[in-house]
């Protein structure tokens, strides 16, 4: 270790206090991309960010904007003459609190227990863009990175990134680098740092099915009146079956089988089911699905799915006896290696016009499509990454997937090239991303930033 990373980890190491502070502070402000650009929270997050960074001493520091684009933030320091230059990754923008019943303190008042911080977005992703400014604060109070550095912290992820395209053709020229680093992927356990080489890409469809011009007293016209609600249900089950494989015709031609070297990577895994069922509070007595004759992480990974993420037609609040007009679903399939998005969408709209009970009136709208991503994770960037986070955490990294999606990864590396990309996180199995109570294990997050610092110094002496 050389003076300057011992330095900047005792810098970090002190700082944690006003660390957490700061990102408390950005916590706080509920910036939800699924609301409709222009956002005044978005902007009030995207400027705290921009604050932030031209803080800790980044420079050319600005809220980069497009027309109804939710914002992006860039912020960059250039001055290590020959060494390599690392783009740096997060999102600032957060997925909507869900149910306040069921948050234990609010969602956008970042609360303290147990050592963990509890926050819409604490973990999924500010923590991210915190790792990054600690570990490059760090630095800079103490002579300077050893590397270059470039940042980006994007304002959309959570919606798919969907204007990434439009980013990239106005930005491009300031985005060249030699490797990307990202922080929005997750932990396989806490304390078990993790570098994520795959991610499945997501097909998302709205379906409305309608069979009236309005709502029926169900006792007077229940009967010889097909109920659009129920339309629904046998729409919806007809896409898996009792497995929940998926159902749809031709949906697994494309479907890349899993590499032996991939296989091999997920039996060397720690894996208890027990223990798996009750990080994702399965309760008793629900089995567990998926395709027979794959384990649990390669179902989780490396196999596409079905997920229904909203089911409406009436409120159970306010309800009457009635049958309904219309009943509507938000449908998600994963997508994997060698999938084409607009073919499982062709493939996804097909099956629900064959399907559609009693003639309803169908609707299909294709939301978006984000394409999976995968690597082969060796080389000196991912020698260097699994020794900075060895350094950072104590133990050794493994290898995982992840059945999420992250849109920027993949048009970023090819745009760049193909240059290596880092996909290191904080989520671990309990933090809720997504759900109530989302949380941060703070003493993670601190081993996190250590390998941000250890990373860079890494990086600093790869080839070019």
């Amino acid at each position: 270790m050389t003076a300057t990373v011992a330095q900047a980890l005792s810098h970090a190491e002190s700082a944690l206090p006003s660390t957490l502070d700061a990102l408390r502070k950005l916590a706080q402000i509920p910036g939800i991309s699924a609301d409709p650009a222009p956002n005044a929270e978005l902007a009030k997050s995207a400027a705290n960010v921009a604050a932030w960074m031209t803080r800790i001493g980044l420079e050319r520091v600005e809220v980069l904007e497009l027309p109804g684009v939710h914002p992006y933030v860039y912020g960059e320091w250039l001055h290590a003459p020959g060494a390599p230059t690392v783009l740096l990754y997060a999102h600032h923008d957060v997925q909507p609190p869900g149910r306040p019943t069921h948050w234990k303190s609010p969602a956008f008042e970042p609360a303290e227990r147990d050592g963990r911080l509890y926050g819409r977005g604490v973990v999924d992703d500010k923590a991210g863009a915190a790792i990054h400014f600690a570990a490059v604060e760090a630095y800079l109070k103490n002579g300077g990175l050893p590397l270059n550095v470039k940042i980006v912290i994007d304002g959309e992820e959570e919606i798919g990134s969907e204007h990434l395209e439009e980013f990239l053709a106005a930005y491009r020229e300031r985005l060249d680098a030699d490797v990307i680093v990202l922080t929005d992927t997750a932990n396989l356990a806490a304390g078990l740092p993790s570098i994520t080489y795959a991610l499945r890409g997501i097909v998302v469809a709205d379906v409305e099915l309608r069979g009236l011009d309005h709502p029926l007293h169900s006792g007077m016209w229940g009967g010889p009146i097909p109920d659009p609600a129920m339309a629904m249900c046998k729409l919806l089950a007809s896409l898996v079956d009792d497995h929940g494989r998926l159902a749809i015709p031709g949906i697994y031609e494309q479907v890349q089988p899993l590499r032996d070297v991939d296989r091999a990577r997920l039996a060397q895994l720690p894996y208890e089911e027990a223990a798996f069922r009750k990080d994702a509070g399965l309760l008793d007595g629900v089995a567990m699905s998926g395709e027979p004759g794959f384990n649990t992480y390669e179902l989780s990974w490396h196999r596409p799915s079905l997920t229904i993420s909203a089911l409406e037609a009436a409120p159970l609040k306010g309800a009457s006896n009635q049958i309904v007009d219309s009943a509507r679903a938000r449908i998600g399939i994963r997508t994997v290696p060698n999938m084409v998005g607009s073919e499982v969408a062709d493939s996804l709209c097909a099956h629900l016009k064959a399907h559609t009970p009693w003639g309803m009136q169908l609707t299909t709208k294709v939301r978006g499509s984000g394409g999976w991503w995968t690597t082969t994770p060796e080389g000196p960037a991912f020698s260097a990454c699994e020794r900075a986070l060895k350094s950072g955490f104590g133990v050794e990294p493994v290898y995982i997937g992840c059945g999420g999606s992250i849109p920027f990864v993949e048009p970023f590396a090819r745009v760049l090239g193909g240059v290596p990309a880092l996909l290191v996180g904080l989520e671990d199995p309990i933090c809720n991303a997504h759900s109530e109570n989302e949380s941060l294990l703070i003493s993670d997050f601190q081993k996190a930033i250590a390998s941000a610092i250890h990373l860079y110094d890494e990086l600093s002496r790869l080839p070019r």
